[in-house]
């Protein structure tokens, strides 16, 4: 899939902040191939603004209208990055006239969605949209709130050597500091360090900041929540519970083992593939997952048993 898809696929989940001091923008990148479409609804759920990316020679493909659909779902507003207008084959009415069909209406058009005809490789009208983003999130007049306990959503997560479980945060209200108490799904910690998307190391990350936070005890499963406790005790309850919720339903799994396996296929008895994924970091093992799971068919049913990040263990 990688080898046909022109510059590689943004595979894990990034994201940056631009801007002056006081203008900061967030974006959070999220792939565009078609595997990937539980990352575009947890995108569309952690951001305030999508900015819906369109190639002008290219138009409208599936991934396009399903990333409409979400953002229709989580009811957040659209700007249109009508991309790629250097190019010979770029049609930008074609697109204005095709996002008609999914009720996106451009100003152009009369309508109150903003567009904006740009080129990434040649950086034409760039400034252009983050005067969109800006004009747009002034409108919606959004705001946080710094002066409380942190509060966020996980984005990504992935096992680093010499780091152990390391997870990308984006603070959505309150302040994260070093040492804070967090739960996060069924994990809990204390922050030990926060970096930065360039590499550095700070003290606090305020509203909007996408951070790496290191002090998980394992992986948290990307669109958790992420949210500071005022101590230890509180903290492992809260994951007490949770994990405990969690364990009811892998129990209701049927378990089995690979020669019982081996057996029923070779009576020729409808089987189920039980499979185990491990993956750099949590979004590629979901497209794994949605991937596999669409290959069953009438003699062999695949299910997921397990999927996390890191290497195969023994436990597994």
């Amino acid at each position: 899939i990688v080898a046909g898809e022109s510059g590689g696929i943004t595979q894990h989940i990034g994201a940056y902040q631009i801007g002056k001091e006081d203008k900061k923008i967030t974006f959070i990148d999220t792939p565009g191939h078609a595997a990937f479409s539980n990352m575009r609804a947890r995108g569309a759920m952690t951001t305030d603004i999508i900015i819906l990316v369109v190639a002008a020679d290219d138009s409208l493909k599936p991934q396009t209208i399903e990333s409409i659909a979400h953002a229709k779902a989580a009811k957040v507003p659209i700007i249109v990055a009508i991309n790629k207008i250097d190019l010979p084959s770029a049609d930008v009415d074609k697109v204005r006239n095709d996002l008609l069909t999914q009720e996106i209406i451009v100003e152009k058009l009369s309508g109150e969605i903003l567009d904006v005809e740009v080129s990434a490789l040649k950086k034409i009208n760039l400034d252009k949209l983050e005067e969109a983003i800006l004009l747009q999130a002034d409108i919606l007049n959004l705001k946080a709130n710094p002066n409380r306990s942190a509060r966020g959503a996980i984005i990504e997560s992935k096992l680093e050597k010499g780091r152990g479980s390391v997870a990308t945060v984006l603070v959505q209200k309150g302040t994260l500091k070093v040492s804070d108490i967090f739960v996060s799904g069924s994990e809990w910690g204390k922050v030990k360090a926060l970096i930065d998307d360039k590499g550095n190391n700070l003290k606090e990350a305020i509203p909007s900041s996408p951070v790496e936070v290191l002090g998980f005890d394992s992986n948290p499963l990307a669109g958790d929540d992420f949210i500071v406790v005022e101590s230890e005790s509180v903290a492992r309850k809260i994951a007490e519970y949770r994990f405990n919720k969690i364990q009811i339903q892998k129990n209701k799994v049927v378990k089995s083992n690979v020669e019982e396996m081996f057996e029923q296929i070779n009576q020729g008895e409808i089987s189920s593939l039980p499979i185990i994924i491990k993956t750099d970091v949590q979004g590629s093992a979901e497209a794994i997952e949605n991937s596999v799971v669409k290959l069953s068919t009438s003699e062999v049913q695949v299910s997921v048993i397990h999927k996390g990040v890191g290497a195969i263990t023994e436990s597994d």
